[in-house]
C-alpha cells in the first residue's frame, strides 16, 4: 500500500510525489528529461515545475523507465493526456497481471476518443481492466504540493480496486472518495477544462459574475448530457469530478485553461499564448474530442461549440456569445428523448 511509482515529473507529478512522500509512501518519480532528474536531485527542487516547492530526499528520481516501473506494482500516470499512449506503450513490456494503474492526467484522446483509463486498458493488454482506474477531482498542484485540504475521487470498475486506491492516496491533508462510475468521473474531470477555457473568456471581456454563473451552471448540464449519451451515472456529475472540478478550474487563478481563455479574449493567437505557457493547457485538445464526441453522439454542447469555433475557427468572442445569448428558448432541465427514457 505505501509503495507506488509516477510517471511524470510535470508540476502534478512533482506535487503529488512530495504529498505522498510526506505522509510515509515509498514514492518514485520518474522524469523524461535527463536535465529535470539531474537538477532536482542537485537542488530538490524542479527547476520547470513548482520551482518554490522543495522536494524531499525520499522520493527517489530517475530516467530509467524499466527501474521506475520495477520498484512498484502501482503506477501513477500523470503525463499530458495525449503523449499517455506513447509513454504506456514503452512501459507495456513492463507490465505484469499484479500491476496496477491509476490515471492522473485529465483528458480525451484525440484520434481515439477514448478516456484515459480507457487509453491504458486498450495498451496494457496484461492487466486486468478492473485494476485500471482514475484520481480525479478539484485538486490544483500547488495546493496539494502546500498541503492545502483537498478532496478528490478515486475510481475504478471494481469497488475493491477502487478502495484500494482510496487507501494508497489517502492523507491527513488529501481527502479521497471512491466511486466505481470510472467513465464519468473521467468525463467530468476532462470536459470542465473545456469550461474552464470559455470561462477565462468571459474573465476577459469583463462579462462578470453573472455570466461565470450561468456558464458553469448550463456548462455542468452540457457535460452531464454528454456523460448520460455515453452511458455514465448521472449522480457522478454533482460530485467532486462533476461540479467540483468544474468550479475550482473556472474560478481559480491556477487554472491554466481559464488563464488561456482569458489571453485569447485580448485577441492573442492561440498559438502565441500556447508558446508562452510552460505549462500544459489540456483544455485547448479536450475541446477537440469533447466537440467530436458531442457531434458522433448527437449530444447538443453549445457551450463546447463556441469554444470549439473561438478556438479554431478564429470567430470572435462576442459574437459567439451573442449567439449562445439568442438561441431558441429552452426548458432548464430540457433533455433529449433518448435520454429521459
Amino acid at each position: 500500500m505505501s509503495s507506488i511509482t509516477l510517471f511524470g515529473a510535470g508540476s502534478w507529478g512533482t506535487a503529488m510525489s512530495v504529498h505522498l512522500a510526506s505522509a510515509g509512501r515509498d514514492v518514485v518519480l520518474w522524469a523524461r528529461r535527463p536535465e529535470v532528474a539531474d537538477e532536482i536531485r542537485r537542488t530538490s527542487h524542479n527547476p520547470t515545475y513548482l520551482p518554490e516547492l522543495l522536494i524531499p530526499s525520499s522520493v527517489y528520481i530517475t530516467t530509467d523507465l524499466e527501474k521506475a516501473a520495477e520498484a512498484s506494482d502501482l503506477w501513477g500516470m500523470a503525463v499530458p493526456s495525449q503523449q499517455l499512449r506513447g509513454r504506456a506503450e514503452h512501459l507495456r513490456p513492463h507490465a505484469h497481471p499484479g500491476t496496477r494503474l491509476v490515471a492522473l492526467s485529465k483528458g480525451i484522446e484525440n484520434e481515439t476518443l477514448l478516456t484515459m483509463s480507457q487509453v491504458l486498458d486498450d495498451v496494457f493488454e496484461s492487466v486486468p481492466s478492473d485494476q485500471i482506474g482514475a484520481l480525479y477531482g478539484p485538486s490544483h498542484a500547488e495546493e496539494v504540493a502546500e498541503g492545502r485540504p483537498t478532496a478528490v475521487v478515486a475510481a475504478a470498475p471494481d469497488e475493491g480496486e477502487a478502495r484500494h486506491i482510496q487507501k494508497v492516496f489517502m492523507t491527513e491533508r488529501l481527502r479521497v472518495y471512491m466511486n466505481t462510475d470510472v467513465l464519468g468521473v473521467e468525463i467530468g474531470g476532462s470536459a470542465k477544462n473545456v469550461l474552464a477555457i470559455a470561462a477565462g473568456i468571459a474573465d476577459g471581456v469583463s462579462y462578470g459574475d453573472n455570466a461565470k454563473a450561468a456558464l458553469v451552471t448550463r456548462g455542468l448540464a452540457e457535460i452531464r448530457r454528454l456523460g448520460q449519451a455515453l452511458g455514465a451515472d448521472p449522480q457522478t456529475f454533482a460530485g467532486l469530478a462533476g461540479i467540483g472540478d468544474l468550479v475550482v478550474t473556472c474560478m481559480s487563478q491556477h487554472s491554466r485553461n481559464r488563464y488561456l481563455g482569458e489571453q485569447i479574449s485580448t485577441g492573442e493567437s492561440l498559438d502565441d499564448v500556447l508558446n508562452d505557457m510552460a505549462m500544459v493547457a489540456e483544455g485547448v485538445r479536450t475541446t477537440r474530442s469533447v466537440y467530436n464526441l458531442a457531434k458522433h453522439h448527437g449530444v447538443e454542447m453549445p457551450i463546447t461549440e463556441a469554444v470549439h469555433a473561438i478556438l479554431f475557427d478564429d470567430k470572435s468572442p462576442r459574437k459567439m456569445v451573442k449567439r449562445l445569448m439568442t438561441r431558441s428558448a429552452k426548458h432548464e432541465n430540457w433533455l433529449p428523448t433518448t435520454l429521459q427514457q
